[in-house]
């Protein structure tokens, strides 16, 4: 069992009269990580599996009696995948305004769902947060050095999600199930989609562009539809935590592309699944693009996890001129490039970048320095 980087963070901000929400992809690994909680909790807790349809029923009620014999002698509820209750936010509300000596915390696989009923229920009452596929770090804490370094190759290949790094050896049919039957769950279920196959289409596309400017009319081309319904279905894809963007940075040279945009995905192993390539690293053509999502989702993660709100950005010009990946704090910039092979580390910022914009710090990111910034 990992240890999550999460759970020292919601025992840290527990009983302070709001709600505790842990957004995340199916099997990123929420209900283990709050029956972990729960294990180490000297406080009675009751645990509610939105699953089950009782569960729900008596959730969507919202009565203040019968909440309030619910509840019981608790001090800590826990309700899992709370995004299948209607108006979920709303009970939380009461929870919350109600029970002020009672810890809620609540999970969610669905944050297009979830986040729309709760928040304006929960504005002031909620801390919220994203459970990721283990990270670096989290894999650091549990195993050790040795075994960071000993699984880079297989995480840049089938990835972070818990249960594919515990059974190793099946790994490439655990991605294929993921892939087929839980990932897209929410998606499918939304009745703003019409048309599943061009979401697989879709996705097969991007996982083909990581690392690359995508164009959503060049997407729509491609799997025979309009742009907008590409956007859409990114705007999903994104919001159930399969996908991010990356926006150019734009802000006071006049050749820089204003609206460019990369796409990546939270997890390399999900991307090589949806396009079915497993091969070693040693036998592919795109180990700079594997490389260049995995740090960027790392540092994702990284940051999250330890607090540290930043604006992240990639850079080019219309001259070709580019960064891959930029983090801004407070009108400071800290710049990463990404080389595989450490033979070509020595990459020079463009001079016009560092006139324009105030930088902190410049980094070629490689397998051999990449562990001073994530852990």
């Amino acid at each position: 069992m990992y240890n999550r980087e999460l759970q020292s963070v919601i025992k840290d901000k527990c009983f302070r009269h709001k709600a505790i929400l842990i957004l995340g992809a199916r099997q990123v690994g929420k209900t283990t990580l709050l029956k972990q909680f729960m294990k180490e909790q000297i406080d009675e807790v009751i645990y509610l599996n939105c699953d089950e349809p009782l569960t729900v029923s008596m959730l969507a009620n919202r009565n203040l009696s019968q909440l309030q014999m619910l509840i019981g002698r608790a001090k800590i509820v826990v309700i899992d995948e709370a995004q299948k209750v209607d108006n979920i936010g709303l009970t939380l509300k009461m929870m919350v305004d109600n029970f002020p000596d009672v810890q809620v915390i609540a999970t969610g696989s669905s944050a297009f769902e979830l986040r729309n009923r709760l928040n304006e229920p929960l504005t002031g009452r909620k801390y919220e947060y994203q459970l990721y596929p283990i990270s670096t770090k989290e894999l650091f804490k549990t195993a050790g050095y040795v075994e960071v370094n000993r699984q880079l190759e297989s995480r840049l290949i089938y990835g972070s999600y818990p249960d594919i790094m515990t059974h190793g050896s099946e790994a490439h049919e655990l991605l294929n199930s993921l892939t087929d039957s839980y990932l897209y769950k929410d998606i499918l279920t939304s009745d703003n989609l019409r048309k599943p196959e061009l979401l697989n289409k879709l996705v097969r596309a991007l996982a083909f562009q990581v690392g690359s400017e995508v164009s959503y009319n060049e997407l729509a081309q491609t799997i025979g539809s309009d742009s907008k319904t590409v956007e859409r279905y990114i705007e999903l894809l994104e919001k159930s935590f399969i996908i991010f963007r990356l926006h150019g940075l734009s802000h006071n040279l006049r050749n820089e592309l204003k609206k460019a945009k990369k796409i990546y995905f939270y997890d390399n192993g999900v991307r090589n699944a949806v396009i079915q390539q497993f091969a070693p690293l040693d036998m592919r053509n795109d180990v700079g693009a594997l490389w260049e999502n995995f740090f960027i989702a790392e540092r994702i993660k990284f940051n999250h996890y330890r607090q540290h709100y930043c604006n992240i950005y990639f850079w080019r010009t219309k001259s070709q001129q580019e960064i891959d990946y930029i983090e801004e704090n407070n009108g400071t910039f800290d710049v990463f490039e990404m080389k595989w092979n450490p033979k070509n580390a020595n990459v020079s910022i463009p001079a016009s970048f560092l006139k324009a914009y105030s930088v902190t710090n410049t980094t070629v990111v490689t397998p051999e320095n990449y562990l001073d910034y994530l852990l």
